[in-house]
């Protein structure tokens, strides 16, 4: 492999696997590469190995525009997607192209040689490496992957048993006959409840206040049944475009009328908790889709409660103590183990510092373009995934415009594209998450980049209006600079 490249990619997850293959399907004479930290593919996927990992979004939609997802659950469990990620690495020829075990550390465009210089180094060695590309895309997500959110806990060195984080979970870990406490009310709690249960001797989902759960068949079996009779592609076109509109729907729905939106998910928690559930553990104090609703395939966490090996407790932390954990209601919590599934910390572009012709990049001062390129930074684009619908469907999107940009760069002899904002733009506070309001994104609201007032500087979390403003030929509405 050339360390001389045409486009570089940081990261194999879902993200960077998806552009890759992109790349070899509309870009075959491209020299591409990608830099990845860990030993495999996966991302997110490779790193999460606690008990019932799953994807929170339907696999139809979740799988990419160009592979059809031929799985049946309809919230699949991490190692099938991580084999899904490998497969598609390797039926795109992606797989050879891949360094691994590489930190990218730095990043710096030069407009003298129109190029970017990019410095990784082998974690394993020390050793460092130094690539140079045409086009740099970030394909890292969101999140720092060395730590998740780990609040203080008043006393938590008196406990003891064992603490354990989902984002580092240990090997083989024994939990049979354990009394466990699940610290969140989040998509990691949800999962790791009903998975823990049943096998734990107990088990509790401890939240300072409820969230939003709803649940979905695990399995499609209308599309199950439709292929017996149609192709397989066919199915996946059909069922795929049934669930976008079904989630576009809902999504518009509760936005527009928040308390009917509302009535009904707690109407749905309610049959299926029975009368044994209070049902202030799951009545939030926000409106549907302030913060990212979670998912629970078969109503799988409603069925063990409801069967008594799961609790839900609300209330507020006092201190750990040796034996579990003291409330503020002054009830204590008995427990072996507690998981903290208290969330995530923001991290941008894998924790790399970028540089353009020796100044410091600062992704709050910058607004994001198309939710794809970065304003004032050449030949760079970031790629994230939807927070109110299935992260791969904006990937896709924002990757097939890629390969048209690239297209565009060699048929117009530039060397360089990079967005440029018009006046009265820019306007301060608001991030490229709009509206979401989770935990993650308050505390790390300082590393988000911004978004303008209207047109292609505003993220608009919505794949119809996405599609036609990433979709077609036109690439550039007039706010790129070719040189």
């Amino acid at each position: 492999m050339s360390d001389e490249l045409d486009v570089l990619i940081i990261g194999a997850g879902l993200s960077g696997i998806g552009m890759a293959s992109h790349l070899a399907r509309a870009c075959p004479s491209k020299q591409v590469a990608l830099l990845e930290r860990r030993r495999s593919v996966g991302g997110t996927w490779d790193l999460f190995r606690y008990p019932g990992i799953r994807s929170d979004s339907d696999m139809l939609t979740f799988g990419f525009d160009f592979r059809p997802w031929t799985g049946s659950s309809t919230l699949a469990a991490g190692s099938t997607i991580r084999a899904y990620v490998e497969d598609t690495a390797r039926e795109y020829d992606v797989a050879r192209k891949i360094h691994f075990g590489l930190k990218t550390v730095s990043a710096a465009w030069s407009s003298e040689t129109a190029r970017w210089t990019v410095v990784a180094v082998d974690e394993a060695t020390g050793a460092q490496r130094t690539f140079t590309a045409r086009f740099l895309i970030a394909a890292t997500g969101y999140y720092s992957y060395d730590d998740g959110y780990l609040p203080r806990f008043e006393g938590q060195e008196d406990f003891a048993g064992l603490r354990v984080h989902p984002q580092h979970w240990p090997e083989g870990l024994d939990y049979r006959g354990k009394q466990v406490v699940v610290i969140g009310s989040g998509a990691t709690a949800v999962t790791l409840v009903p998975a823990m249960a049943g096998v734990a001797g107990h088990i509790t989902m401890l939240q300072r206040s409820p969230g939003y759960v709803f649940s979905l068949p695990g399995n499609d079996t209308l599309a199950q049944v439709l292929k017996k009779v149609l192709p397989e592609r066919w199915v996946y076109r059909l069922a795929r475009w049934r669930n976008l509109k079904m989630q576009r729907f809902f999504f518009r729905f509760a936005r527009r009328f928040p308390e009917r939106a509302r009535r009904f998910l707690l109407r749905q928690v309610r049959r299926q908790v029975g009368d044994g559930v209070d049902m202030a553990h799951f009545t939030p104090r926000y409106a549907p889709w302030d913060e990212r609703l979670c998912a629970v395939p078969d109503g799988d966490l409603f069925k063990v409660l409801r069967a008594g090996q799961a609790s839900v407790v609300t209330d507020d932390i006092v201190r750990f103590t040796r034996s579990g954990v003291l409330l503020k209601s002054g009830r204590e919590l008995p427990a072996d183990i507690i998981v903290t599934a208290t969330g995530l910390n923001l991290q941008l572009l894998g924790g790399m510092t970028l540089t353009v012709d020796g100044r410091p990049f600062s992704p709050e001062a910058h607004l994001t373009y198309k939710a794809v390129l970065v304003q004032d930074v050449p030949n760079f684009a970031a790629l994230f995934g939807y927070t109110n619908a299935s992260w791969t469907l904006k990937v896709d999107l924002a990757a097939r415009y890629l390969c048209r940009l690239l297209d565009a760069l060699d048929a117009k002899g530039a060397r360089a594209v990079t967005p440029r904002a018009p006046e009265g733009q820019v306007q301060p506070g608001e991030n490229m998450f709009g509206a979401l309001s989770a935990g993650y994104v308050k505390r790390g609201e300082h590393l988000l980049l911004r978004q303008g007032r209207a047109g292609p500087w505003r993220v608009t979390h919505d794949y119809e209006q996405d599609r036609a403003m990433l979709g077609g030929a036109v690439v550039d509405g007039g706010e790129l600079e070719w040189t």
